[in-house]
């Protein structure tokens, strides 16, 4: 790949080099229209589709051009901030369920050249249109074994019908586990296939235990500095909200992510794990995929998931890239299924795992301030403000997070109490503004 602008939007992300699947996704589309990419979870697709996104752009074109269709809210607000980071001076925004529907007539009123959205608001916005379907010249189906699903068909049927000037269509997945349909109108597609079963560097280990000690041994495991920070897997929300009650029983400091969970209340979940203010995340396989968490340690598999294929999904998100990670899997006398018997996996007696001191709890705490991006907040204004008007010092300040109305600010987990009253209802740049703890 020669595009010029290759080199400067890899050292806008701080990445020295793309990877083989990157490469081989640039090199593909120099010569196909059409590509279906399967590529396990964290492996850089986002970027490996972002690139020919942009590249493919126009600046004498006024609507969208590109059209990015993701199955889950929070994978459309991770590529929206990949996308943004790239800094190519095109203008992106995601739409999704969960927020207002006003701030989307807002962003769409100038179209973005990038749309990124979930099915439902996407199809909601072109049947009122608030954009045309006539400039855009790329799809993008992310995770298209999910978001091509029975429960996403009418709306991506009514979405894909009216875009005959797509020229370039490019389907990502880790798995493919559906028959691409026919509306989806792919003739004949390049493919790239590296998905693996496992991810190269994963450890698996089979922790035996009893029905009578199950929370117990989960308990210990993740008081050990070892495993955190970790994602507990287990398949409803029901389960999600029992064990929620346990950990908190034991004085487990952690957050909970689901379904039917208010989209505020998901983010401000994902936004503490991502910052390290808690290093526990309990989640259904909705966690699996499409959420941003770099450097989890350890999967832990409470409850099995019902097919290989989420078990696949959920080891993803350690191991990823270069790391290494381990998958622990609870089992509680009952016969494994195959494609975890099949393993090579270690043994663990659950009798054998000492606890040790309280670990999961974080170094950081999450504050929230009521100011954002469209109030031309950025990360330095944030940090700033809390340097000089909260008095920490820069490593007392973590990660910071700005989103369209608000932004999440890490503070160092022992200045939280005597920060918080320095810069509540204080002046940042021209306004004042609330700051909370989350």
């Amino acid at each position: 790949m020669t595009d010029p602008r290759l080199h400067e939007i890899l050292t806008k992300l701080g990445i020295d080099k793309l990877n083989a699947m990157q490469t081989a996704t640039l090199e593909a589309l120099e010569t196909a229209n059409e590509l279906v990419l399967l590529s396990p979870t964290g492996s850089g697709k986002t970027l490996a589709f972002l690139l020919p996104v942009f590249f493919g752009l126009r600046r004498d074109v006024d609507g969208v051009q590109a059209l990015i269709l993701t199955p889950s809210r929070e994978l459309a607000g991770q590529i929206e901030q990949v996308a943004r980071k790239m800094a190519t001076g095109f203008k992106v925004n995601a739409v999704y369920g969960g927020r207002a529907s006003s701030h989307d007539k807002i962003d769409l009123k100038h179209p973005p050249a990038v749309l990124i959205g979930t099915p439902g608001r996407v199809a909601d916005h072109l049947r009122n249109g608030r954009f045309s379907a006539d400039t855009v010249r790329c799809i993008v189906l992310d995770e298209f074994d999910k978001s091509l699903e029975i429960g996403f068909e009418s709306d991506m049927r009514s979405i894909l019908a009216p875009m005959h000037n797509a020229e370039v269509k490019i389907l990502t997945s880790a798995t493919q586990r559906i028959e691409i349909p026919d509306f989806v109108g792919l003739r004949q597609p390049a493919y790239i296939d590296l998905a693996q079963q496992l991810p190269e560097k994963l450890t698996v280990k089979i922790i035996e235990t009893r029905p009578s000690d199950l929370h117990g041994a989960l308990v210990r495991l993740l008081t050990r500095p070892e495993v955190l920070p970790a994602i507990v897997f287990v398949n409803f929300r029901d389960s999600v909200e029992v064990l929620s009650e346990v950990l908190t029983r034991y004085g487990i400091d952690h957050a909970v992510f689901y379904g039917t969970m208010e989209q505020q209340d998901r983010e401000r979940s994902l936004v503490k794990f991502r910052n390290g203010s808690c290093r526990v995340l309990v989640a259904t396989d909705l966690a699996a995929r499409g959420i941003d968490v770099p450097e989890i340690r350890s999967i832990i598999h409470f409850e099995l998931p019902m097919k290989e294929e989420e078990f696949i999904h959920r080891n993803g998100r350690t191991a990823r890239m270069h790391r290494s990670g381990v998958a622990y899997v609870l089992q509680v006398g009952r016969r494994l299924p195959a494609f975890i018997t099949e393993l090579n996996a270690e043994r663990i007696a659950a009798e054998t795992i000492d606890s040790v001191a309280a670990a999961s709890t974080g170094e950081w705490q999450t504050l929230l301030v009521s100011a954002g991006r469209r109030d031309k907040i950025s990360k330095g204004d944030l940090a700033g403000f809390f340097i000089k008007v909260g008095g920490l010092q820069p490593d007392e300040v973590g990660a910071i997070e700005v989103r369209p109305e608000c932004a999440f600010v890490a503070v160092a987990a022992d200045r939280c109490a005597s920060v918080l009253p320095q810069v509540d209802n204080q002046k940042l740049k021209t306004r004042k503004v609330r700051v909370r703890r989350v």
